[in-house]
């Protein structure tokens, strides 16, 4: 039997054992990931993979061998000293934190090689989103350089070649909308031990139409995201907040860049729940850097500092600049292109819920994030006030017919309950 027929019996034996909820081994674990990454396996016997995932969990030893198999079959990016990493646990859509904290981190002094995956439960992921103004697709050479120069990056790990098995689950999982625990923290811990992340920061997102719904799995998730990151000599801050509704208002690609910049342009119509949002997080992360690196600051207080005065945006433009895009990047140029359709209330009432699933289905239905100006804009959030025949939101998309399509979705989905 060859060496390829052998290997390939291996990994549906071990994918047997975790149907069966038997332990598996780091070489059983290996031989399958390397399966995963170089697309050896079909579609049908990964997708047994993640169901048995999904309904087993791993233990702890498991989860360290996962992460770690997961990281051995791909390519590994290298830097010295502090290198600082954020990331979030999803499910929400429009909160786009990322690419406002990634700059303010640069700005303070510290490396920051952010590598993220494309949308797999909300319209757009941070790879999608940048994509929109900027090219995302580079060697680990390339990304060395970058961050070299500018401090910092936004790349997709999918062409980085980082963790690649993950890449293949993700697209595997994608139609169906979830992702189990456990395999968002290997998914997450893979591509920070890879880009040599030594101090991180975690945004536990929880709430009725989160990834995560309840405290006492998101404590449980927090738990095994320091853990682990232990193992991998990475220090690790959590953030569990409740979360109801997007931190911006635009929803898809195009729409979540220009919420970006109205917060790093400091505008008037930028969202404050995303720019406090995004200053905690960044605050956390530099609290940690700032401790190692023997620098007497409040994380926090920096953050706003840069923010304010400018360098924030600055940094973003430099990286922007770095990445191909245009280095002038503002609000005010910035258009959002397509066919737009702006909807009003029924009725006076006041905003008592948001269904985000069915914000993230409608914006889908849009386009996003293949089309990358597709989306929704909030015009009005969770209890404000708004009268009959008063607009809602706007929808964009390059297609007349899905544009049309979204309409008629949003009759039988609704994204607000207005009291």
């Amino acid at each position: 039997m060859s060496d390829k027929k052998t290997a390939q019996l291996e990994a549906v034996k071990t994918i047997q054992k975790k149907l069966l909820g038997k332990k598996i081994t780091y070489q059983e674990i290996y031989n399958l990931m390397d399966e995963i990454s170089h697309q050896k396996l079909s579609d049908v016997l990964t997708t047994y993979f993640v169901a048995a995932s999904f309904k087993e969990g791993f233990s702890p030893d498991e989860l360290y061998h996962f992460t770690k198999a997961m990281v051995e079959t791909g390519n590994k990016l290298n830097f010295k000293g502090i290198v600082a990493d954020k990331h979030s646990t999803g499910g929400v859509s429009g909160t786009r934190t990322t690419l406002i904290i990634v700059p303010i981190v640069a700005a303070a002094g510290f490396k920051i090689p952010k590598v993220s995956s494309r949308a797999i439960t909300t319209p757009a992921g941070t790879a999608d989103v940048v994509e929109a103004i900027a090219k995302i697709n580079f060697s680990p050479r390339q990304i060395e350089k970058i961050v070299g120069e500018v401090g910092g990056c936004f790349a997709w790990n999918g062409f980085l070649g980082i963790a690649p098995a993950d890449d293949i689950i993700i697209k595997v999982e994608e139609p169906l909308s979830f992702e189990s625990f456990d395999k968002i923290i290997i998914s997450i811990m893979a591509k920070k031990v890879a880009v040599a992340a030594n101090h991180l920061v975690i945004d536990i997102p929880v709430g009725k139409t989160m990834k995560i719904r309840h405290y006492a799995d998101a404590e449980k998730v927090a738990k095994k995201f320091i853990t682990l990151g232990e193992k991998f000599h990475i220090k690790v801050v959590t953030d569990i907040n409740e979360t109801l509704e997007p931190a911006g208002r635009g929803v898809g690609p195009a729409l979540e860049v220009r919420d970006v910049l109205y917060v790093l342009e400091q505008q008037k119509e930028r969202p404050l729940l995303l720019e406090e949002k995004a200053l905690r997080l960044a605050g956390k992360l530099l609290d940690i850097c700032f401790k190692d690196a023997k620098i007497d600051k409040n994380g926090e207080d920096e953050a706003r500092t840069i923010l304010s005065d400018g360098r924030a945006l600055i940094k973003f433009r430099e990286i922007i600049k770095a990445q191909g895009g245009d280095p002038e990047i503002s609000s005010r140029t910035f258009k959002i292109k397509g066919h737009m359709k702006e909807l009003t209330s029924p009725k006076s009432g006041k905003i008592k819920d948001m269904n985000n699933y069915n914000l993230n289905a409608i914006a889908k239905i849009l386009g996003a994030p293949a089309d990358k100006h597709a989306g929704i804009y909030l015009l009005k959030k969770l209890d404000e006030r708004v009268s009959k025949d008063e607009p809602l939101f706007q929808f964009y998309s390059h297609d007349k017919y899905r544009l049309t399509e979204a309409v008629t979705t949003l009759k039988n989905f609704p994204i607000y309950k207005i009291e």
